[in-house]
């Protein structure tokens, strides 16, 4: 994948920037690899770093509205100070390590409607910041990941769409500053006691937190939030069982 080349912050005839990614999907506590490429302009330039960015689109609310907002959750310096001579061509390599709790954006190589995700590009050319455009970057899911999603599917819930919002999940050990909130229709032998069900992820190295929020129904009525632990092992079995169970509870069945 070749990133949209960046004009030079020294204008028409600065130097340019190509990143290329080496890596066609990501999973989260994964690494991206590739390298930046460097091409000199008209004239020498200095440049004082490259800068990559893990940004998403974020959703905030602004007193009793909500909106939009980008915000920044990984950063890798790909090189320091150097002198770029005119038409002269480096590439720098990197390796990118990424967040265990990056959201998805992807299932089955499918795009998740409402994420918008992506690594951006930031050079510092003679002290002044060329920001690029945030480029979208796949992050699929990790095998235990993939399995509660299996399990919910075959259940019957239908997916309706994701976004991420910013703030905390209480009582979780979330680090981000902003969670990932994937919205299901409830399935038909749950429809008379919720109308939806919001599954978010907290993922670490050894362990996965499942937070579930059940939008209940009628006289059922209110959100309840319920987390549950699987370790990565559990990205080996069928989970479809385990979390019945853990919305049956939920639910009161």
């Amino acid at each position: 994948m070749v990133f949209k080349r960046l004009l030079g912050a020294l204008g028409v005839g600065g130097p340019t920037v190509d990143t290329v990614l080496s890596t066609p999907a990501v999973y989260p506590g994964g690494t991206v690899h590739g390298q930046v490429n460097l091409v000199g302009g008209e004239r020498d330039a200095e440049i004082n770093g490259v800068t990559l960015c893990l940004a998403a689109r974020v959703e905030v609310e602004y007193g009793d509205e909500e909106g939009h907002t980008t915000k920044e959750f990984a950063r890798v310096q790909v090189c320091g100070p150097l002198r770029l001579a005119a038409g002269e061509r480096l590439a720098v390599p990197f390796a990118f390590p990424v967040p265990w709790e990056t959201p998805l954006t992807a299932i089955g190589g499918h795009h998740l409607s409402g994420m918008v995700l992506g690594v951006r590009t930031d050079v510092d050319i003679a002290g002044q910041l060329d920001r690029g455009d945030t480029d979208p970057l796949a992050v699929e899911p990790l095998p235990v990941q993939q399995r509660v999603l299996e399990a919910l599917s075959a259940l019957g819930f239908h997916f309706h769409r994701a976004d991420l919002e910013a703030g905390r999940i209480h009582g979780t050990s979330q680090t981000l500053p902003f969670y990932q909130e994937i919205e299901y229709k409830a399935a038909a032998q749950f429809a008379r006691r919720c109308n939806e069900v919001e599954l978010s992820f907290v993922t670490g190295p050894h362990r996965v937190e499942v937070v579930l929020e059940f939008d209940k129904r009628g006289v059922f009525g209110g959100d309840s939030v319920r987390t549950f632990v699987l370790d990565h092992a559990a990205g080996q079995q069928d989970l479809t069982g385990t979390v019945d169970g853990w919305i049956r509870g939920a639910l009161g069945h």
